[in-house]
């Protein structure tokens, strides 16, 4: 199957803005690409045929001018191959480190040299989101290492909303047992299970199909993460907050900085005596609630 991308180059300044536009639309066909390097940035977007492109293009870039992203090029066309479009990801994948943990690219193994005592997690996240380059993954990811060095025996985590099985697959490495993750998108779930397998990992956490209401009826969890969108995360707050395990701890994120006040009083209201508090990383906040 071949598809066709359309590409449209925009000025830098406006990367943080377009990506935020992408997300409050829920617009998973496009995508914002930068290269701090030469300083040039993109958004493209893949589509069945260049008539469909342009009329979402003609929709889509209309936000992108109403919020501020300047366009300085043209609007161009190509055709891409099956195999081609599915490995384009990889151009903007690399290799990140929190603490003792790397997270790297499979396709840098041959070439990877781990510092004695950490640990790695091999990951090809496909066309799945999570890939831990973005501030979203990275502030779970950070609170669930701090989490790790206080952990007991038999705590459970659910990753909820897996993507590419990032967050589960960190929490076996930092030593949890029982972990399971879920999304509601079939191809998450099977790159999930490709990620568990490729670093040996398939029989120590389990990935299913799921959404907020099936994939947590009946859990409770001693960590639970949910890096999701404000808007996902309010409307299934109850639900979150039920999922926690008395002394468990809820995880947030997929947030925009200026969104999380919003989101902070509506779980504020279901968590009286719960602790709260938040953290900002560039256009991103979390929101962590530890229950008593």
């Amino acid at each position: 199957m071949s598809l066709v991308e359309l590409k449209v180059e925009i000025a830098p300044a406006g990367v943080e803005l377009a990506d935020t536009t992408l997300v409050e639309l829920g617009a998973d066909r496009w995508n914002v690409f930068e290269d701090v390097i030469i300083e040039r940035a993109w958004v493209t977007g893949l589509f069945p045929s260049e008539a469909e492109a342009l009329a979402e293009w003609q929709e889509f870039g209309t936000k992108l001018a109403e919020a501020g992203v300047t366009n300085i090029g043209d609007v161009e066309f190509r055709e891409v191959a099956d195999a081609d479009w599915r490995d384009s990801y990889k151009a903007h994948f690399h290799a990140w480190q929190f603490g003792r943990l790397h997270w790297v690219p499979v396709w840098e193994r041959p070439t990877f040299q781990l510092p004695e005592g950490d640990a790695v997690l091999w990951l090809d996240p496909g066309l799945a989101f999570g890939t831990g380059n973005h501030e979203t993954t990275r502030l779970c990811v950070e609170r669930l290492a701090a989490l790790a060095e206080k952990k007991r025996a038999g705590d459970r985590v659910v990753d909820a909303g897996c993507g590419s099985g990032i967050l589960a697959l960190s929490a076996v490495l930092l030593g949890y047992e029982d972990v399971v993750g879920f999304d509601n998108d079939p191809e998450a779930v099977r790159v999930s299970n490709e990620n568990a397998a490729l670093n040996d990992l398939a029989n120590r956490v389990r990935f299913f199909v799921g959404d907020l209401k099936t994939g947590l009826a009946g859990e409770q969890a001693n960590v639970l993460s949910a890096n999701i969108q404000a808007d996902v995360l309010s409307l299934f707050a109850g639900d979150l907050v039920s999922a926690v395990a008395p002394g468990g701890t809820l995880i947030l994120s997929g947030i925009l900085a200026g969104e999380n006040s919003q989101v902070r009083t509506v779980f504020e209201g279901l968590t009286p005596n719960w602790t709260i508090n938040a953290r900002v990383m560039g256009e991103w906040s979390d929101i962590v609630l530890a229950r008593p």
